[in-house]
């Protein structure tokens, strides 16, 4: 609307105009009687003013006229050859095209054969002025090099991606040859090949090294060349920069730690993974349990002579067991938010660890067990405790409960046996028959 409002404003204007030329010729050769006399001996000319004023105009616009259609006829080559440029740059652009679109239906050999016949006009061309030549020529290298990894073709593949590569396309367009550095080492990780993934990773610059696509390929490469550390940290960045859901991101985060607690091949090794995890990550309780688990095991395949020595003033076994109530703290501070299997394995691993507690720990078992009588686990591990401080009576109390009540199958055993050793220290060979024949009974 308001563009026809302005056309309309504009045709008055243009109306208004040619009157007043109309008025001003009006009164320039209304009225004017002029001549003008043109002598050439022996002859004489009188000639009107106006009439000559028109034929000197007139002769203006036809000498216009006729140099501008010579220099039309002088500009017919170059116009000619500006038509063949584009011509050849619509071609050229309409394979890459369709090589695109070839590349995203899965028509890899189709996709080929456009991306090579848009190289194959670009190199017949003899001009460069297109303005895009250089990135449809990139474009039709890459999308060559794609399609020849669809077709598991890597001679092909390599042979344009190197041209993809070559350093004149980062000065010309670094952005597009960043995103071919990312192709190749994503191309490196199918083809499970972590060395030259590595390489291509160290070619990205600074920047482009810490977008979320670099990061998501540095984390399969970490994860595939078993750099657990390197990949818990890329994993970090990448919950950073929210590249995950939230539940997403902690599932792949306690994934990653718990292989980097299973590679901890010795207790100062593992001691250092579980320094290198921030407090959320201590105080998931499956990391925690697996770091105790772990630590436990490691103590266990100790050979004894190298448990006590002139330069350990200390029982290694008593640090350890000490290290993992350490980090088991703070899964015990919420035993009851815990579902059943964690609780399971919680009593599981803290049971060893309860060999040589003060009696401070001691008062937190028991206080934990007054809030929660009636939970198993919790009268199973202190009815354990007391047995070994030699509490029979509240010790048998508490396992006996806890035996009627058990659903997992390896505290059930040891809570078997253990009734039936107390039923052997009160000189009660029967009902410690008994006790060995059910746990013997348990698979």
């Amino acid at each position: 609307m308001r563009s026809q409002q302005t056309g309309m404003v504009r045709g008055v204007f243009v109306l208004l105009g040619l009157a007043v030329l109309a008025v001003a010729l009006s009164l320039l050769v209304g009225e004017n009687e002029s001549t003008l006399t043109l002598f050439w001996s022996p002859h004489r000319v009188d000639v009107s003013f106006n009439l000559v004023l028109f034929l000197l105009v007139f002769g203006f616009g036809l000498l216009h006229l006729a140099l501008r259609a010579l220099s039309a006829i002088r500009d017919l080559p170059a116009q000619a050859r500006r038509w063949r440029s584009q011509q050849q740059e619509r071609a050229v652009v309409g394979a890459v095209l369709d090589a695109l679109a070839h590349q995203l239906a899965g028509r890899f050999v189709r996709a080929q054969s456009s991306a090579q016949q848009a190289l194959d006009q670009i190199a017949s061309s003899s001009t460069s002025l297109w303005p895009r030549k250089e990135q449809m020529e990139f474009l039709a290298h890459l999308l060559l090099a794609e399609s020849a990894q669809s077709l598991q073709n890597r001679s092909l593949r390599d042979l344009h991606l190197a041209r993809a590569l070559e350093p004149r396309w980062s000065r010309l367009m670094p952005e597009a040859s960043e995103g071919a550095l990312l192709r190749a080492v994503r191309w490196a990780v199918e083809d499970r090949d972590p060395v030259q993934a590595r390489a291509r990773l160290a070619l990205l610059p600074q920047g482009a090294g810490r977008r979320i696509q670099a990061l998501r390929l540095k984390l399969r490469v970490a994860r595939m060349d078993g750099a657990g550390a390197e990949a818990l940290e890329t994993a970090r960045l990448l919950a950073k920069h929210k590249a995950f859901s939230a539940a997403a991101s902690v599932s792949l985060i306690r994934g990653l730690a718990l292989d980097a607690l299973g590679q901890a091949h010795d207790l100062s090794q593992l001691q250092e993974v579980w320094a290198g995890f921030d407090k959320a990550e201590r105080g998931m309780p499956e990391l925690a349990l697996a770091a105790a688990q772990r630590a436990l095991t490691l103590v266990q395949a100790t050979p004894a002579s190298a448990e006590w020595t002139d330069s350990l003033p200390s029982d290694p076994a008593a640090e350890t067991r000490q290290w993992v109530r350490q980090c088991l703290e703070p899964v015990w501070d919420r035993f009851d938010a815990l579902e059943e299997p964690l609780q399971a394995q919680l009593v599981r691993v803290l049971e060893p660890a309860l060999t040589d507690i003060d009696d401070a720990w001691l008062g937190r078992l028991e206080q934990r067990q007054r809030q929660w009588p009636d939970n198993p686990f919790l009268q199973y591990l202190t009815g354990q405790v007391c047995l070994r401080r030699q509490l029979w009576g509240k010790a048998a109390q508490l396992l006996g409960q806890a035996s009627g009540r058990l659903t997992d199958r390896t505290l059930l055993r040891r809570c078997w046996r253990s009734i039936a050793r107390l039923a052997q220290e009160r000189g009660d060979h029967a009902s410690a028959l008994q006790a060995w024949q059910k746990a013997a009974e348990i698979d």
